[in-house]
């Protein structure tokens, strides 16, 4: 457990293993953009928002699970490590962000538009699977990558461990990305019916 005592120590970690730049970036960017698009009332600017965000969020969770993850899985604990100790503290600030930008851009949309109603299948399966993709990423996803940083920062951190935690996320990011697509499947039928 990370005592008071370590925890400024911890944070100043992490936030210096994600850059500082690129936390305002990857946090105040979609963030920012959300409220400009939710305050003008443009439905076009939300679109954007919502487009680009959820283009990010699935793109990236692809990336791990079908380039990043099989690339990992061929290298040594030790080597993996080395290369979750760069990419997890961007990570934990970057994916929650877009998943949030996205999910709240697309239900904005969806009762802006006069389309959302639990009487619209489209809308209700959408919505559970958002649900499991909230469950991944905050009850899967994002724990382990809180455990991967408590690795990073103690002073004799567990190769396997992180190696271990590194990989299924790299796993079950690739799943979200799947599970993202069959979302975007059912808003384009929502929005575009067949």
């Amino acid at each position: 457990m990370i005592t008071d005592q370590a925890r400024p120590g911890t944070i100043s970690v992490i936030v210096e293993l994600a850059n500082p730049v690129f936390i305002v970036f990857a946090v105040c960017v979609p963030i920012g953009a959300l409220i400009f698009a939710m305050a003008s009332g443009s439905l076009t600017v939300l679109h954007y928002v919502h487009i680009m965000t959820g283009a990010l969020w699935t793109g990236i969770d692809l990336f791990m699970g079908i380039v990043l993850g099989p690339v990992l899985g061929s290298m040594e604990p030790r080597d993996r490590v080395g290369v979750f100790k760069r990419l997890v503290p961007k990570m934990t600030f970057l994916m929650p962000v877009l998943a949030t930008v996205t999910t709240t851009a697309g239900i904005q949309l969806a009762q802006r538009l006069g389309m959302f109603s639990f009487d619209n299948w489209r809308i209700v399966f959408a919505l559970v699977i958002v649900t499991i993709l909230t469950v991944q990423g905050f009850g899967i996803l994002l724990p382990n990558e809180i455990r991967i940083f408590r690795q990073l920062v103690s002073p004799t951190p567990n190769v396997e461990l992180i190696s271990r935690l590194g990989m299924r996320n790299a796993k079950l990011g690739g799943v979200q990305g799947l599970l993202q697509l069959v979302v975007i499947f059912a808003m384009a039928n929502l929005r575009f019916p067949l």
